[in-house]
This record gives structure tokens, sequence and C-alpha cells, in this order.
């Protein structure tokens, strides 16, 4: 293989970097005057009932934004829409934006504006665009299986950042929810309308340490699951975590945003919800229309050793 493939994994390897963090940032209109502030345990109620009616809806439509600054090369934008499935966890996005571009650059502007993204079963698909098929024997999706690159490279660091990337994949919108429930000063902010809806505005903040030692809070999702979420945190040097959710008549967040301060710099993240149920048809492409990103990774490693 040429050189264009090293520049095809790197852009599809930097796209499943900023698909695996997204989650929900910051900000967002100003409270209404007057509006009556809710008791913690008030509080507590709404967000609970939202937990346990964004987790019965398995899916959402999602229009995403994440920004991170202070990581160096690393630092950028991204965009991404489409549909988020939990239990299973699936997703079919496309992303765009400057760290898309960053990538692209890096790669002799060789990147695709803007990337289709799919995750099924633990496996993730790149759609790649036409301009790379054609230098791909017709093959414009690259597939990345996580869990087996991880396993099979031998490599920890690669292992800490595939897997850590695959448990943040995992984080939907009804865990970040469960997390907020930790927050020893989640408060509700007031009323606000988001995106023409009313919606109650709550927010808190979680360091570390209380989120490893999460309450009774943490008995809303399986022990597994929540002992993952809480070990990606760390591995992630997280200094801090704050949370925003704005939850709409009908009990679902539509809006989450998500500040976290770590070792590398700062990331703000938004995620708008809608549609919660909605069905997540999530569809592998065509075995033929793909090639095995892992495998061709290992390929040109023993070509480079043979040379």
């Amino acid at each position: 293989m040429n050189m264009s493939a090293w520049k095809r994994a790197g852009v599809a390897l930097t796209a499943t970097a900023v698909a695996v963090g997204v989650a929900g940032c910051q900000d967002g209109g100003d409270a209404k005057a007057g509006a009556e502030v809710q008791s913690r345990g008030d509080v507590t109620k709404v967000i609970q009932a939202a937990y346990e009616k964004t987790s019965a809806a398995k899916a959402a439509k999602v229009k995403m934004t994440m920004s991170m600054t202070g990581a160096g090369a690393d630092s950028g934008t991204a965009e991404l829409t489409g549909v988020q499935g939990w239990d299973p966890a699936v997703m079919d996005i496309t992303m765009k934006g400057s760290m898309l571009s960053a990538a692209g650059a890096g790669a002799g502007g060789d990147a695709p504006e803007q990337v289709r993204m799919i995750m099924l079963d633990n496996v993730m698909y790149m759609d790649m665009g036409a301009k790379q098929a054609a230098e791909m024997d017709g093959k414009r999706w690259m597939k990345l299986d996580l869990t087996a690159a991880a396993e099979a490279s031998g490599d920890k660091a690669l292992q800490k950042q595939m897997t850590g990337g695959l448990e943040s994949m995992n984080q939907d919108p009804a865990q970040q929810l469960a997390l907020l429930l930790d927050s020893p000063n989640l408060k509700h902010v007031g009323a606000e309308k988001i995106n023409g809806m009313e919606t109650q505005h709550y927010k808190g903040t979680l360091t570390v340490e209380q989120m490893l030692k999460a309450g009774d809070s943490s008995k809303l999702l399986p022990k597994e699951d929540y002992d993952k979420l809480l070990a990606n945190v760390k591995k992630m040097g997280m200094k801090g975590y704050d949370t925003e959710v704005w939850v709409n008549g009908d009990g679902y967040p539509a809006r989450m945003d998500i500040g976290m301060t770590m070792a590398e710099g700062s990331m703000q993240m938004r995620a708008d919800y809608s549609d919660y149920g909605t069905q997540a048809a999530v569809q592998a492409p065509p075995a033929q229309d793909t090639l095995d990103l892992f495998q061709m990774l290992k390929e040109l490693g023993e070509g480079l050793k043979q040379g």
C-alpha cells in the first residue's frame, strides 16, 4: 500500500477519536425572571424521572458540537448530527469541523469535508467518500473493530485509548443524568426556552473524588456499567466535570451541556436531542464496500519491517 493509505488511516482514526468522545456543553439563554426555583428534593425527582424516561426511549436524534482547547494539535471543533441509540449502543452520525480538517491537512489535504460514521456491535464504520474509494478498489467504508484492535495490539497506551473511547461512546444521555444526580450542588436554575421549547434548566458539578464516591444514584445503573464509566473518567485525567440539562415539558432532556477540565486541556460538549424513541435502524455497510482499517495497518506495518 502507498502513502495515501496512511493518510486515510490518519483521517479515519481522527474521526473515530472525536466520535467516541461525544456526549453533550455550556451556556444556554436567559432564565425567565421570577421563575420558581425548585427544592433539592423536587430537583432530584425531576432528574430521576428524566433518567427513567430517557432510558426507556433507547434512541433519539441528536445534534452535537464539541470544542477542545489547550490540547495542542488535538484542539479544535467538531459538529456531529444523526441518530444515537443506547441499550444497545449504536450511532449513525455525520461529522465535520476543524478537527477533521486538521487531520486532512496532516494528510496532505486528502480528507473529505465530512465523514459519515456508523457504530454497531462495538465496530465503527467510516465513509471516506468517493475520492477515497477510487484509490481503494472501490471500497469507501473503513471498518475499525475497536475491541479487537485494542486486544491484538499489545500496546498498553493504544488499548487505553481505544477501550477508553469505547466506554465514552456508551455514555448515553441517561447515564449522564444518573451522574448528575450525584452532584452535591445539583440545583434548578430556572425556566428557559431552548430550540423553541419551554424547558427547565438544571446544573451540577462533580469533582473526580465525588464521582468516585457516588451515592445512591449509582444504583440506577448496573454496577458494571457504572464502574466502567467512572474508570474512564480517571483515565482521562479529569479534574472537574460540569453538567447542565434542560428538561422539556415531556420530561426528556432537550439539551445537555458538559464541561470537562482534563490534564491535557478543557473540553466543552453540547447535545441537542429530539424525537426520543425514534427507531435507530442502524445497519452496517455491505462487506464488499468495506476495508478493515486494523488489518490494513497491520499489513502496512509488516511491509515496513520487511523493507
